[in-house]
């Protein structure tokens, strides 16, 4: 583990004052993304940097029509985008449908820079964990909402208990699903890294310690996981989670296409970055947005039917874990 904890922070290193381009796409990596598959190439072309998904990191178990792969894009090209402006190169982000939904950095013109979400891009993590059950000021949630809102995506923050119960259950319901399906719990499993040196070999992947477990033998991990992954002690971590948070954001995109769920990354993004600088841990609870029968009734929960919800994290204080992998700068280069 002090191996991995010192890799981790090397790769979270802070950046350059006149970085070159590859750190500046180191910075992007460390964004949030669908269990840690890092579904991105970024391609320096002329004044620019192009942002691709990569479609041999899909996850057609859980993700069928690519929905958490282009907002684990929109994420990435979020955190570039804040980092190059921050070292003066500032530019704006374009969508090309036509090429695949690859997303381009430009340089020139563009947005100022924002230091403070900057200084949050190596701090921030998904914290898998009890939170603290203290409630968050009004002040500080102007300020999420703020910093989260994006044109084409609808953020919704709840706090009230009721509503947050409601959607317990949804996340319990649709937790319980997945674990039935033998498809998922494959695919899930090939993404789980037990070992601290197995994730450093591979630089992505669900790290048992960064979920607040014991690391295991990368040969007994998988054994142990079948041992006592069950639906009933899930569903009620979950609920306990839930419990101690202070609340829960939902995103839901204008229309349900490539473009939109990269933007509705770009916000989540941000609010995660401005949580982090606000002393906030995230960590997403997306089941009642992955099973298809759940949406409807959480579109409705939110004052929202009819549109598909994108992307649900809970916030709240809570303790620093284990950072995840990232593959290095070479991996992710076109």
């Amino acid at each position: 583990m002090a191996e991995y904890s010192d890799a981790a922070a090397d790769m979270r290193a802070a950046l350059r004052q006149n970085p070159e381009t590859r750190d500046t796409i180191r910075y992007a990596t460390l964004a949030a993304n669908s269990h840690n598959t890092q579904p991105w190439r970024f391609a320096v072309r002329g004044r620019g940097i192009d942002i691709e998904p990569d479609l041999t990191r899909q996850l057609p178990a859980v993700d069928p029509d690519n929905h958490h792969l282009f907002a684990s894009l929109g994420c990435a090209v979020e955190n570039l985008a804040i980092a190059s402006r921050m070292r003066r190169r500032p530019g704006a982000l374009t969508f090309d449908p036509g090429r695949g939904g690859i997303v381009t950095f430009g340089f020139g013109g563009g947005a100022s820079a924002e230091p403070t979400l900057f200084d949050a891009i190596p701090k921030r993590q998904s914290t898998r964990g009890l939170f603290d059950g203290k409630p968050v000021s009004v002040v500080d949630l102007v300020t999420l909402a703020k910093a989260a809102a994006m044109p084409g995506v609808d953020l919704v923050l709840i706090s009230d208990r009721p509503r947050m119960n409601r959607i317990r259950d949804l996340v319990v319901a649709g937790n319980t699903e997945q674990i039935a399906d033998v498809a998922f719990m494959r695919e899930l499993k090939s993404w789980l890294r037990f070992s601290p040196r197995y994730a450093l070999k591979t630089g992505d992947g669900l790290f048992s310690a960064a979920s607040g477990n014991p690391p295991l033998p990368q040969w007994l991990g998988p054994s142990m996981f079948d041992l006592v992954f069950k639906a009933g002690s899930e569903n009620d971590k979950y609920a306990r989670h839930i419990a101690s948070s202070a609340g829960i954001a939902v995103f839901v995109a204008e229309r349900d296409d490539p473009e939109h769920w990269v933007l509705a990354g770009r916000a989540c993004q941000r609010f995660a970055l401005a949580a982090t600088a606000l002393g906030l841990k995230h960590a997403f609870l997306n089941q009642p947005v992955d099973v298809t029968s759940l949406r409807p009734e959480l579109a409705a929960l939110v004052d929202m039917p009819g549109r598909r919800p994108d992307i649900v994290m809970r916030f709240g204080y809570g303790a620093q874990m284990p950072f995840s992998a990232r593959r290095p700068v070479e991996a992710v280069m076109a």
